[in-house]
Parts: structure tokens; C-alpha cells; sequence
């Protein structure tokens, strides 16, 4: 007796989604993190500085640029 999965059309491309969205704040995250800045205060940042920034200062955001105190680098 088996579990069958049936994938009906759209789902792959949600799962693809959620993939892709999974990837870009993983980057975000390493990101910060090789910048010295805390993953965790540059999202929230961000997130609350985003809705009203305009689009093409966006790059104002990156962690190199958005002025977080640095944390002292470790090794992982």
C-alpha cells in the first residue's frame, strides 16, 4: 500500500515560488552576516524602512549602505 501525490498544474510553480523566496532572504540574511551587520535588526530595518522608500534609492537598503552598527565577525 502506497501514498499517492498527485501535483495538479500550478502547484509546482507555487513550490517553485516559495523556493525562490526562500533563496533571496537566505541571501539577505548571508549577506548582513558578511557585512558584519545582525541578520535579525537589518531585516526588521528594512522591512519597516521599504514601503515608503523610493525605488530607485532601493540600493540606499543593502547592508553596506543602510548605516546598522557593524557586529565584530566571526568565524562560522
Amino acid at each position: 500500500m502506497g501514498i499517492d501525490i498527485v501535483h495538479r498544474g500550478g502547484d509546482d510553480q507555487a513550490v517553485q515560488g516559495r523556493g525562490a523566496l526562500a533563496a533571496a532572504i537566505y541571501s539577505l540574511i548571508e549577506t548582513a552576516k558578511l557585512n558584519g551587520v545582525n541578520p535579525q535588526v537589518y531585516l526588521t530595518t528594512v522591512l519597516t524602512r521599504i514601503a515608503d522608500h523610493p525605488i530607485n534609492r532601493i540600493g540606499e537598503l543593502l547592508p553596506w549602505n543602510i548605516g546598522l552598527e557593524r557586529t565584530a565577525q566571526t568565524a562560522t
